[in-house]
């Protein structure tokens, strides 16, 4: 097997859903968080468990922990964009909070909780930023005063656009701890655990690719991990190929304009070019923008 991808859910979760990395956890919600939601210590209410992956293929590989103040978190990476992703974002929010409370339990004993969905493909073309967090808020006077409920977007695509494999490029780009653990994911090929520059070395990062290096599955979890990692492959290739030959057709003129007017005329027209090629629809929603049923209404 070729080096294991942190991207791949199965991967993540291994790498971040068992005991003994607790503290790679915690660095990690701790660099996405807000100040007054920092940890300093969590249980995980859901760790990995490699007897289980048979049994229940852990379709969700979320990675569920409580802070020692009482606060939830929800963290998932997500490798396709699904049909109706941000209501099933909302939905697993919605059930990260309920769940808190016991028969015998009152509403004041709810806690805050958080979500944070790593999405391995860009979800709000209307932001420029990577990291996007999300709360209900007034319409009017933009008061925060459901102050329980906080979503947490990370889209690593937006964070790699521009970023070439040279390593001096990416430490140019490493300005936060967020940077650094998006960097992990992305392009963790470029870092050498054993060399690296002074300012990541107590980052976690050095852990976390040893974790990586010494990764082993089970047969099962090989055939989830090659599974999944053949349908990022796939994504990846599919929308690199249609970028190519729309540059060769002068679509690919179009296509940036389209994404800077916003013109949803555009965006059919490249998506009707791409299912003309068999492309599967996941793909055409990844590579456009276009929700599942505008697709199918071309």
């Amino acid at each position: 097997m070729d080096k294991i991808t942190p991207r791949v859910d199965i991967a993540f979760k291994k790498i971040f859903g068992v005991e003994e990395n607790k503290d790679l956890l915690i660095s990690l919600i701790n660099s996405i968080v807000s100040e007054e939601d920092q940890v300093s210590e969590i249980t995980l209410l859901n760790p990995y468990n490699a007897k289980n992956f048979k049994k229940d293929k852990l379709s969700i590989l979320d990675i569920k922990a409580l802070g020692i103040n009482g606060k939830r978190f929800n963290i998932e990476i997500q490798i396709s964009d699904e049909a109706d992703y941000h209501k099933r974002a909302l939905y697993y929010w919605a059930r990260l909070y309920t769940e808190q409370l016991k028969e015998s339990d009152d509403f004041g004993t709810l806690s805050k909780a958080i979500g944070i969905h790593i999405l391995n493909f860009t979800s709000i073309p209307e932001s420029d930023r990577y990291h996007n967090v999300f709360h209900i808020v007034g319409k009017d006077n933009g008061v925060k005063y459901f102050k329980d409920l906080e979503l947490h977007t990370i889209e690593l695509k937006k964070f790699i656009d521009n970023v070439s494999n040279k390593l001096s490029d990416l430490l140019e780009k490493l300005k936060t701890s967020l940077d650094i653990w998006v960097a992990f994911l992305t392009k963790y090929n470029l870092f050498d655990k054993d060399n690296l520059p002074k300012n990541l070395q107590n980052t976690g990062l050095k852990k976390a690719l040893t974790v990586l290096e010494v990764m082993n599955f089970t047969e099962d979890e090989k055939e989830g991990y090659e599974s999944h990692l053949k349908w990022l492959r796939i994504q990846t290739n599919t929308i690199k190929k249609y970028q190519q030959d729309a540059k060769a057709e002068g679509l690919a003129e179009g296509l940036a304009e389209g994404k800077a007017r916003g013109k949803a005329e555009e965006k059919k027209e490249i998506a009707k070019k791409l299912l003309k090629q068999d492309i599967a629809i996941e793909v055409v929603m990844a590579g456009t923008g276009l929700t599942k049923q505008e697709i199918e209404e071309i």
